[in-house]
């Protein structure tokens, strides 16, 4: 029988197949624990851990002066660090934690990209990505106080994107069948209408309720970058809405225990949902916001109008869509130009059954 872990502690397996604990608690630095759990060693170290007391202070060996990992510990602490988002500094802690333990030891000064570069090769692109926006600011922090001289990522080669698109955009026939499979009254219906109508990330889109509705409007900061965005309740998503049973929820959706969804719980429930209605692996929660953004786009939405519905910080984000929507509109435009004009067919066609006519030339004429 599995045994439970004292309050606030979470294990994993590292690469090397070795169990790894560390005490998490909201708002503070993880901090890792030391031993087993229930050995001697681990409940003095769980004991100090619940007492404040910072990973350095638990294992000095651990954070020597000099170290990735004292340099990491320093990060922690920075006001670059503490100024991002929290979900961004759970992503990118984790990053940084697996980076730490693989070269914690080692001599912040002696960080050299070839190093680095070795570790990115084992990685899959996404995955080197990943680790450069995490590495980032740490390696701007050991810059700024001088624990490095140069910048080792500067050199590093990342492999190269395969050209996948993305996540794929919903096609109509595909909304039409998630549509005829839930009806209006269902949780599954309203998901479906605040991702498409809203045209929201999961994350925050687990988040919407009617506090967030003045004047017709849903107005919220994204959880991932703090930009506030406006979205007009359609009738659609209205009706999806008013179709629900009325509940005393801060959220819209809820789960079948009645509590609110978070980000991850939700997309594997959106996925599950998907599947039961026969829909393709590809259809996705997010494939509905790029979708909501293209139908903006080919309806004439600017960019800026774009960026203010979904929230983005760079213009180039809503030019992807605006970009596309001119295109298709631009072809639709030639072909009514060119249309009964005979372009692209013979201004006499040859049947292929008569026989024709072949003018020699040359030496057999």
């Amino acid at each position: 029988m599995r045994s439970r872990l004292p309050p606030n502690v979470h294990g994993y397996l590292n690469r090397h197949g070795k169990a790894v604990f560390y005490l998490r608690r909201p708002g503070a630095p993880k901090i890792r624990l030391r031993g087993y759990p229930g050995s001697p060693e681990f409940m003095a170290a769980y004991e100090a851990a619940k007492g404040g007391r910072q990973a350095d202070q638990l294992g000095a060996g651990r954070t020597k002066p000099g170290t990735v990992n004292a340099a990491i510990v320093s990060y922690y602490s920075s006001a670059s660090w503490k100024v991002l988002s929290k979900s961004t500094r759970s992503s990118r802690r984790a990053l940084l934690e697996r980076f730490r333990e693989e070269c914690g030891a080692f001599q912040v000064a002696g960080m050299h990209s070839v190093a680095l570069q070795k570790i990115f090769n084992r990685k899959t692109p996404a995955a080197q990505r990943n680790l450069v926006k995490a590495l980032r600011g740490w390696v701007e922090h050991c810059l700024a106080l001088k624990m490095i001289r140069s910048d080792p990522l500067r050199e590093v080669m990342l492999t190269k994107m395969p050209r996948t698109g993305g996540h794929h955009t919903w096609e109509r026939s595909e909304c039409e069948q998630f549509e005829k499979h839930y009806p209006l009254g269902t949780r599954a219906r309203l998901a479906y209408e605040l991702l498409l109508q809203a045209g929201q990330s999961r994350c925050d889109v687990v988040r919407m309720g009617l506090q967030h509705v003045r004047d017709g409007m849903i107005a919220m900061e994204r959880q991932k970058t703090d930009i506030r965005f406006n979205v007009q309740v359609m009738p659609r998503l209205q009706a999806a809405i008013d179709a629900m049973p009325v509940k005393n929820h801060l959220t819209f959706l809820i789960t079948s225990q009645g509590k609110p969804f978070t980000a991850a719980g939700f997309g594997n429930h959106f996925r599950d949902l998907c599947r039961a209605a026969g829909l393709p692996a590809r259809c996705t929660s997010h494939g509905l916001r790029k979708a909501a953004a293209a139908y903006l786009a080919e309806n004439g939405a600017t960019d800026h109008q774009l960026m203010s519905w979904f929230g983005w910080a760079s213009i180039s984000q809503a030019q992807r869509y605006t970009r596309a929507a001119n295109r298709t509109k631009m072809a639709r435009d030639a072909a009514r130009l060119i249309s009964g004009t005979g372009i692209g067919s013979p201004s006499d066609p040859v049947s292929q059954n008569q026989s024709q006519l072949i003018e020699k030339t040359g030496a057999g004429k």
